[in-house]
């Protein structure tokens, strides 16, 4: 069976057209030889049909004149030659080349949509995982050449984030050695009040170049899927910000979900962050169903004008509420436009959604829907 399957695939064209147009060839000449083959078994053509001799005459009965005449009378007239099966022959004849001609569009289909399904698919891992395994180079010479392009921009895409991860790294070095110093030289000052406000800024840029930066790295790195108690997580997460003094409640209840650990606290952490930076106040409230797991995080803020809804979504966004100038409602920083981004992003890369929409009263309301069974 392998060394037929080796001899075929050197018989077939090595491209696509050509195989195409053998297949509508090797089509065409088999629905004519199986109409052929039926219509001789069914019955010979008009020429080939033999005409039966008359009777002989009894040897010892005298013939009369009008019996001679009756078999010297020209035959019957031979039917057309289209004529010898009839109608059903002829729905017979068109019925087997339509199903010759259909078979061999069926194959062709295939032929055709292998290839592109294949390379959807590795589109699609590839979105998911850079270092996915690369395309197989098999098939035609078109779908070759595609694979190999494919495979090509793969590893230019897996060359530049490589690169760009050593630049990451270098900059982190390089910028957080004068935030050493500087926090030092803070140490030393003796006036209280001064030594506190450089300590806060220096606290506040390190939040905002680790924030960028790990933007910057990616927003979930390469971390497997574990049964997450997600209850007992945004349990944890409110206990913290209760122990620092700032207002957190959590309601409903959820069963654990595959996710990742770090990436799925970050986000819910970001989330609670924003909450607390605009409102003063978190609510997180969970709502599970068979199908997903939907994390809502309500604030008491002035919510957002419906414009701004999905571009705050994007990295570097920040819309700045006029009564509250440059600073959040509670005297923190509104920081540098990447909380709910970096959310965004952990929630895609779980096959979920973050969607933004203001309360019923007030506020803005965060539901993150995670689907329980993700691809």
């Amino acid at each position: 069976m392998a060394a037929l399957r080796r001899l075929l695939r050197r018989l077939l064209p090595s491209s696509l057209f050509g195989r195409l147009a053998l297949l509508l060839s090797v089509a065409a000449l088999a629905s004519h030889g199986l109409a052929l083959t039926m219509l001789f078994q069914l019955g010979p053509p008009p020429d080939l049909r033999m005409e039966p001799p008359p009777a002989a005459a009894p040897l010892m009965r005298p013939v009369s004149k009008p019996f001679i005449e009756f078999h010297r009378q020209p035959p019957p007239p031979r039917p057309p030659e289209g004529a010898v099966l009839g109608l059903p022959g002829v729905w017979l004849d068109i019925g087997v080349r339509l199903a010759a001609l259909v078979v061999a569009a069926w194959i062709g289909a295939r032929w055709l949509s292998a290839p592109i399904r294949r390379l959807a698919c590795a589109a699609k891992a590839l979105g998911q995982d850079i270092d996915h395994p690369p395309l197989p180079e098999v098939g035609p010479s078109e779908c070759r050449d595609a694979s190999r392009l494919f495979n090509q921009m793969q590893s230019q895409i897996r060359q530049q984030l490589n690169e760009s991860d050593r630049f990451v790294a270098a900059v982190s070095h390089d910028l957080r050695t004068p935030l050493t110093r500087l926090r030092l030289r803070a140490e030393a000052l003796g006036d209280c009040a001064q030594k506190h406000a450089f300590q806060h800024d220096i606290v506040q840029m390190d939040q905002m170049i680790t924030a960028t930066l790990d933007y910057l790295r990616g927003t979930a790195q390469e971390e497997p899927l574990v049964q997450l108690d997600v209850q007992s997580l945004v349990e944890c997460l409110a206990d913290d910000q209760l122990a620092v003094g700032h207002e957190v409640s959590v309601g409903g209840a959820a069963a654990p979900l595959p996710a990742q650990l770090s990436a799925l606290r970050r986000c819910i952490g970001n989330l609670v962050d924003n909450a607390i930076r605009y409102g003063g106040a978190a609510h997180i409230q969970l709502l599970d169903s068979a199908e997903q797991l939907c994390i809502e995080v309500h604030d008491r803020g002035p919510g957002l004008p419906e414009s701004e809804l999905g571009k705050v979504l994007a990295p570097f966004y920040r819309f700045e509420l006029p009564r509250y100038g440059q600073r959040g409602p509670v005297g923190r920083d509104i920081g540098v436009g990447l909380g709910l981004s970096i959310a965004h992003d952990i929630a895609r890369r779980h096959q979920g959604t973050l969607l933004l929409r203001n309360g019923e009263t007030a506020g803005l309301v965060a539901s993150l829907q995670l689907p329980r069974q993700p691809a």
